[in-house]
């Protein structure tokens, strides 16, 4: 992918084709930017089913023109039985298997909250054809892309025994291969009988029952009464102002705050040209800033230590910037957050954008696909400490850590940019290097999301916390920041899916939609 696509009916990316023509689809018939997002949202749990899922979380930014955006929180909470108690003789809550699968899955919940927007804004389409595309793949078949095959590969051990896997994703109890077609009609089912009944049967009917009853069989601490409380909540999205742009996104229990504080504090380091040391070396060190505050600050909403906003305060954002040495890297590493995800964007023709994000965290979350429904339950609950002291402690009712945070700028020329990635503990620095490059050096869009990445930390599964470079870098600079004290690791990879798979769109004053995909995925940009 070398050139930025434009258009002026509308546009979606997604890093899976099938999702951005879902999109694409609702956006010729009519549909808004959300109707489009939530097809392409159901759509991508059944086409990309390692990245996310139905039983997972989900956050949205919804912009429209005039208006401060809209953020919607569908992050699921512990299960009333989800005590240290419950997890007597474990050291940490097992990352896969029922003992992982501990926090009610909100994503249909964010569906459902997102919807009410689409009715403010006159939104006509029936929910069956929102997930019309996502019904047909699951019953048709869907072909089984490289990244699903090596990582159901990779994962193998801790996925095989896990109650549902196998029958679900197996193939002859191994991992299928590239291009074989998955069947998924009990996911089908499952869809089918939402839009018959509402997305609120996923909590409060007849699927409730099922899957409460389903989930304490197997083991899970999860019961009906837990789905039964839960409800998506609007909330006020975390921004900071840059001298051209105001960026948004989520607050707690998410990591919205470092995505911003990377671009509060790297705007103020004075950084004239990209791709150079400076450009690299200043987010690197922006990002152990803002990661040093969300390890101290980030956790439930309802336990903040401190106000988030308060660290994005041009006080706060001067003071942090001014610790970080132009030339020399502060010792690391601190604690790194794993998970993979994936981020779609949405611009329709009037000018109305969604940012939004979908998980299960790690690749096929707990492993657990509920009998009968092909409904995969996530694990992000194994972001809870079993230490009582612990600023993220395992209690009922709370809400877990979570790497997922959207992005949307609005800059004051009038443009509008939502952009994001999945990849954990890379998403707030693939973010910012999407930002500066198209936003500070000039560059376009789809440069931006395709040049050579970085990544402080692990993601993907992997232990090292390292700053890895794809290989495509100069190794000019390269050695300079060996220089400067970076513990360097140059991957093997010019495209590394430890990178994660990111998107943009930006929407011009003159309603000119211009978007990226990112060729380390399956995505594409899709216009109308």
């Amino acid at each position: 992918m070398i050139h930025t696509l434009k258009a002026l009916g509308g546009m979606a990316v997604a890093p899976h084709h099938l999702a951005a023509q879902a999109a694409r689809d609702v956006l010729r018939e009519g549909g808004n930017a959300v109707e489009a997002m939530v097809a392409a949202a159901s759509t991508i749990a059944v086409v990309y089913p390692h990245m996310n899922a139905i039983g997972g979380d989900g956050f949205w930014l919804i912009h429209e023109p005039g208006q401060t955006p809209v953020a919607i929180d569908a992050c699921g909470q512990a299960a009333a039985l989800a005590t240290t108690t419950f997890y007597a003789g474990h050291k940490a809550i097992p990352s896969r298997g029922p003992l992982a699968a501990l926090t009610v899955a909100g994503t249909i919940g964010g569906w459902e909250k997102a919807l009410e927007v689409s009715s403010r804004w006159g939104g006509l389409l029936p929910l069956s054809r929102l997930l019309q595309s996502a019904i047909g793949h699951a019953h048709n078949g869907v072909v089984v892309t490289t990244s699903q095959s090596q990582l159901t590969r990779d994962k193998f051990e801790g996925l095989k025994d896990a109650p549902g896997f196998a029958s679900n994703f197996l193939v002859e109890g191994a991992p299928p291969t590239p291009g074989h077609v998955l069947h998924q009609p009990a996911l089908g089912r499952t869809l089918t009988q939402l839009v018959e009944r509402g997305l609120g049967d996923f909590y409060r009917g007849e699927l409730a029952q099922r899957m409460g009853a389903e989930l304490e069989r197997v083991g899970s601490p999860l019961r009906t009464s837990d789905l039964a409380t839960y409800r998506a909540q609007f909330v006020d999205p975390l921004a900071v102002k840059l001298h051209d742009s105001t960026v948004y996104n989520l607050p707690p229990p998410t990591q919205g705050l470092s995505a911003l504080m990377i671009l509060g504090l790297f705007d103020r380091l004075g950084v004239t040209e990209g791709e150079g040391f400076a450009h690299l070396h200043g987010l690197v060190e922006a990002t152990k800033q803002a990661f040093r505050v969300r390890e101290r600050v980030v956790t439930d909403p309802g336990r903040l230590p401190v106000n988030p906003a308060d660290f994005l305060t041009p006080d706060q954002l001067d003071a942090l910037a001014a610790e970080i040495d132009p030339s020399r890297a502060l010792p690391w590493p601190d604690v790194a957050k794993p998970g993979d995800t994936i981020w779609m964007g949405c611009v329709d023709a009037q000018g109305r954008a969604v940012s939004f994000i979908q998980s299960v965290y790690w690749e096929f979350g707990s492993g657990v696909v509920l009998d009968g429904t092909g409904v995969c339950w996530q694990n992000r609950g194994t972001s809870f400490s079993l230490d009582p002291r612990a600023l993220n402690s395992l209690e009922p009712g709370r809400k877990p850590f979570h790497t997922l945070n959207p992005s949307l700028a609005v800059f004051d020329d009038g443009r509008v940019m939502p952009y994001g990635t999945m990849g954990g503990e890379g998403q707030p620095q693939t973010q910012a290097a999407i930002f500066t490059r198209y936003a500070r050096f000039g560059q376009s869009l789809q440069q931006a999301v395709t040049a050579p990445r970085w990544l402080l930390g692990r993601t993907w599964g992997s232990e090292t916390t390292s700053l890895k470079l794809e290989s495509r870098f100069d190794p000019l600079l390269v050695a300079q920041l060996k220089a400067a004290g970076h513990d360097v690791e140059v991957l093997a990879e010019a495209f590394s899916d430890t990178m994660g798979h990111a998107g943009a769109l930006v929407r011009h004053a003159n309603g000119v939609v211009e978007g990226a995909a990112d060729p380390r995925s399956d995505g594409v940009v899709a216009a109308v």
